[in-house]
């Protein structure tokens, strides 16, 4: 039978939290004597109203162990509740719809980074700052969901990255806890150095602060409607060199910090496999660009690695609209859309040791037509991948197609076009923000379409952060059956 009362007090606790950092704005609005100060207070007192509920139900302090289901029902239930309260303060200050509002939140605490807001460059601060703490918890929030509880709850072959902190039993309490404050450290290690060094490339404090902890996220909301498109040529280095470092798994960043040694990512597969991509797309694109006429070397290569970087990280930083640099570059980045970069990273997409698994695959099973009574065992990084995980692998891979599909005929049910319907339900459900059509573009915003499309994507994304299965097994009648 399911156990409601952990749940309930962990929820609790969230939302409390979340209720905490409403504060920041609220105190620089009240600061800068802007509006907001007022319009996060009434938030305060709500989220802090239902926290206190939550924690009602729950009773005194759980101990009781989360069994699959629970930690399953937590997983999805925390980021919809936290969604559905961060959302009030756009809704109070901007006066968007409701659909709107959660939009924005969704999108920001996924790190997806589409928008419906425009006039950024006179936005109050206080918005723009609380648009990037919701992407700075999501990302460490996805990083911590990915190393302890994906892997546990086996979603999408992520039980080849299972650790001792992806144990939920009650003797790996204290090491979770440990690898948690770790991730946190060096989450918020890279989000200073970052800071730094927007405010050597010529950012102020308040542009550095939130582009900081939306590019150390992978997130992309940015402070102005250019995007990175308002800062020097430095602030597109410093922001290319922490998109990648997000998009790198933050078990072996720790790990590597602590040896003080680089040894233990170069020795990985997966960050093998990302960097050759990214070089490789990078250098092709560049080619293009010059020989095409478009631009300069010099500019060229600044532009096509940023771009690169930015969508294969599903951050979704807009800098030059890639749309109009012609066909070869938009199936590059229709490509980088589906990929991702690595596990254990900040970054959405469907993971690059996916592909490397299935290319092993291929290649496993065209020895096999040649050698049919051969034995070839299935590595990837040292470790054997067993067909509980390639079964696994492959339900995720149907399961992602299949919401883009579903999510595509929605779409176009309401109204949209087949393309901005595909192209959107592929960004959503990726976490990268622009999409592959103008409207929806790095230039373009989502405010256009219709309310019951904003939510058919707030879905997409959530499914998107949260591996697919994880929100999918819940519309299973044997999910909620005794």
């Amino acid at each position: 039978m399911m156990t409601y009362r952990p749940l309930f007090f962990i929820t609790g606790l969230v939302l409390s939290k979340m209720a905490v950092f409403m504060y920041f704005p609220m105190l620089l609005a009240f600061y800068n004597n802007t509006l907001g100060g007022v319009e996060f207070l009434i938030s305060i007192i709500i989220t802090h109203i239902a926290s206190a509920i939550f924690l009602y139900l729950g009773g005194e302090k759980q101990h009781s162990h989360l069994g699959v289901r629970e930690m399953f029902l937590l997983t999805t239930g925390v980021w919809v509740l936290s969604s559905l309260f961060a959302a009030l303060p756009f809704v109070f200050i901007e006066h968007i719809s409701y659909s709107d509002a959660f939009f924005e939140t969704m999108s920001g605490i996924t790190t997806t980074g589409s928008t419906v807001l425009h006039g950024l460059d006179t936005m109050h601060p206080s918005i723009l700052l609380w648009r990037s703490i919701l992407q700075w918890l999501g990302g460490v929030g996805f990083i911590v969901m990915g190393v302890a509880i994906l892997p546990f709850l086996n979603v999408g072959g992520m039980r080849l990255f299972q650790t001792e902190s992806s144990d939920w039993s009650d003797k790996s309490t204290a090491k979770t806890r440990r690898v948690a404050l770790d991730i946190l450290f060096v989450y918020m290690f890279l989000s200073i150095c970052c800071f730094i060094g927007y405010r050597i490339a010529g950012m102020d404090n308040f542009d550095a602060v939130n582009h900081a902890m939306t590019t150390i996220s992978t997130g992309g909301y940015s402070t102005s409607d250019s995007s990175m498109g308002h800062f020097s040529h430095i602030a597109h280095w410093n922001a290319i060199i922490f998109m990648f470092l997000g998009g790198l798994p933050f078990l072996l960043l720790i790990r590597g910090m602590k040896q003080k040694s680089l040894q233990p990512l170069w020795k990985d597969a997966q960050i093998q496999g990302f960097a050759w991509l990214v070089i490789a797309c990078s250098l092709s694109l560049s080619a293009y660009l010059v020989i095409s006429g478009q631009f300069l070397w010099a500019d060229a290569i600044r532009l096509s690695v940023f771009n690169v970087v930015s969508v294969i990280t599903t951050t979704g930083f807009g800098l030059d609209d890639f749309l109009t640099w012609g066909d070869f570059s938009l199936i590059i980045f229709a490509v980088l859309l589906f990929t991702g970069a690595c596990s254990g990273s900040t970054s959405g997409g469907m993971k690059i040791f996916r592909f490397q698994i299935a290319f092993s695959l291929l290649k496993r099973h065209l020895m096999l037509l040649m050698h049919p009574h051969a034995l070839f065992t299935q590595k990837y990084n040292n470790r054997k991948v067993s067909d509980e995980i390639l079964r696994s692998l492959v339900a995720f891979v149907i399961a992602y197609m299949a919401t883009i599909a579903v999510s595509t005929l929605l779409l176009t049910l309401f109204g949209s076009q087949a393309m901005l319907a595909l192209t959107a339900s592929i960004t959503a459900v990726s976490n990268v923000g622009p999409g592959l059509v103008e409207s929806i573009g790095p230039s373009g915003n989502f405010a256009e379409l219709p309310n019951v499309s904003k939510w058919i994507l707030s879905i997409c994304m959530l499914m998107g952060r949260l591996e697919i299965l994880t929100v999918a097994v819940m519309f299973t009648g044997h999910f909620w059956r005794r």
